[in-house]
């Protein structure tokens, strides 16, 4: 692999073409990936095809009964062994992430500490779940009869990962599924393989050392003909998918009827208050507006706030807004840097234009110094619009850039129908010191998570995430995507009379 800008140990650790079967295989073609802030040619990274991927799935498959019944001791040594090595690269990993998807460092640094928690927790899911006896006697017929069940893994796991958290999205993928005793085929998003493919790399190490073979995890690159060929084999016993509805709806009727777990997008709203902390939520708005440049599922979009909040808000969230720093995002100060390419741009620019004809109007924004502006990344403004139509994309869809959208409502009850009324359901926020609102808000919010006085983006790496509607089916987190790989299995034996 021929390396630019990549951190040294990248280039020494990471071979040359895929990590499919128990080797390295070369391409018949590459891809430039560029640094998103420079534009910089960072490398040049082999591209998977669709005859790779029935390959990987033929590897994995031929794995998936022997590592079914590998003990429990040896699957906790290897994913323990793959957090100490991820934490051993974790300085190199940060600078990679900065790379290859342009968030600022304090997000990157995020991630990688992100991915160190998923991976511990994983090993504490070893063995946890070992099924409970039936008492089968209760009903005339099972007297003579001793029942129990146990969860058993149901096979190989495809896992497709987004640009956005391209690290920590395939850790929640393949770290359960090791957990479990499940081979795993990755593909991670076109735009940022590269942590992918070296996470891969440390976790086939990792497995050599424990005694297990290096294609029980694989990865291979590629466009959406690759993942089709994936999620269509009828060996994938589970696809995990993390990125758009749109695509994520593709892919759960090609896997049908075969299990998918969807994490896919949203358009977070969060609720303010008039018992709220005022200081508290316009922190709140900015760094769960803005952070991971906009680019999370959960970052803050539609900003509903009741009209009993003090009209002095909206000019605290200016002055705030101004304050946010936009620029390199090798740099510690830097709130905000650039989107993933143009074409994400382009599209968020002509939303807001749109939106502006339509109405709509800029409380704030954040500065954009002069050398700024002929930078090569793909800025968009950090800002909060106001009047945004119902309707309108930006209210209505992910915008997935650092633009959050603000509104004010009459009361709490119409707080709760306008957050509700969204095709999409992954986590919601509410600011408030009433106890009883935020009791209410849980009860009603219909989405995955509710979180009280904290942004939307709050999510813990062992707790249950997922949504509902068109936000997603299934749940991830350690112990829940070890369930979702898994299968009840009934064991009945007829005892007969001594």
């Amino acid at each position: 692999m021929t390396t630019h800008a990549v951190p040294l140990r990248f280039s020494e650790e990471v071979p040359r073409g895929l990590p499919i079967g128990e080797d390295w295989v070369e391409t018949a073609s590459t891809d430039a990936i560029n640094e998103v802030w420079t534009q910089h040619l960072l490398t040049e990274v082999a591209q998977g095809t669709e005859a790779m991927a029935t390959t990987a799935m033929d590897a994995a498959e031929g794995h998936r009964v022997t590592f079914a019944q590998t003990n429990a001791h040896t699957r906790k040594s290897l994913i323990r062994a793959c957090a100490a090595k991820l934490a051993d690269r974790s300085d190199d990993l940060v600078d990679l992430l900065i790379s290859e998807t342009g968030k600022p460092r304090k997000d990157c640094r995020t991630e990688v500490n992100r991915t160190l928690s998923c991976w511990e927790a994983a090993a504490e899911e070893v063995g946890r779940d070992q099924g409970e006896l039936v008492p089968v006697d209760l009903q005339p017929g099972g007297e003579d009869m001793v029942a129990w069940y146990r969860e058993v893994p149901l096979g190989v796991v495809v896992g497709i990962s987004g640009f956005n958290y391209p690290l920590l999205l395939a850790s929640h993928k393949v770290a359960p599924a090791l957990t479990v005793g499940a081979p795993v085929v990755l593909k991670p998003a076109p735009t940022a393989p590269l942590s992918v493919l070296w996470l891969t790399a440390i976790i086939r190490e990792a497995l050599h050392e424990n005694g297990l073979a290096r294609g029980i995890v694989q990865c291979t690159t590629g466009g959406p003909e690759v993942g089709q060929a994936l999620v269509s084999d009828a060996r994938a016993a589970v696809v995990s998918f993390t990125g758009s509805a749109a695509v994520g709806h593709t892919i759960a009727a090609s896997a049908a009827p075969r299990k998918a777990v969807l994490e896919l997008g949203s358009n977070a709203a969060m609720i303010v208050t008039g018992s709220a902390d005022l200081d508290e939520v316009v922190e709140a708005v900015v760094r769960g507006g803005f952070y991971a440049n906009g680019q999370a599922c959960i970052a803050v979009q539609r900003l509903i706030v009741l009209d009993d909040v003090d009209a002095s808000f909206e000019e605290r969230l200016r002055e705030a807004v101004s304050g946010v720093r936009v620029g390199d995002p090798r740099f510690e100060e830097t709130d905000v840097a650039a989107l993933i390419n143009n074409a994400s741009r382009d599209r968020v620019l002509g939303q807001i234009e749109d939106a502006l004809r339509q109405g709509a109007s800029v409380l704030a924004e954040a500065p954009i110094s002069s050398d700024l502006v002929q930078t090569p990344g793909s800025l968009v403004t950090p800002q909060v619009l106001v009047d945004v139509p119902d309707g309108h994309l930006l209210w209505d869809e992910e915008i997935f850039a650092p633009v959050v959208c603000l509104r004010r409502v009459g009361d709490f009850d119409e707080a709760i129908r306008v957050a509700n009324d969204s095709r999409y359901g992954l986590q919601a926020s509410i600011y408030t010191s009433d106890l009883a609102q935020a009791y209410a808000a849980i009860d009603t919010l219909e989405v995955g998570g509710v979180v009280v006085n904290q942004v939307p983006g709050f999510r813990s790496d062992v707790m249950p995430y997922g949504g509902v509607k068109d936000s997603g089916v299934g749940r991830e987190g350690p112990r829940w995507a070890a369930s979702e790989y898994t299968t009840t299995r009934m064991a009945l034996v007829r005892v007969p009379k001594v």
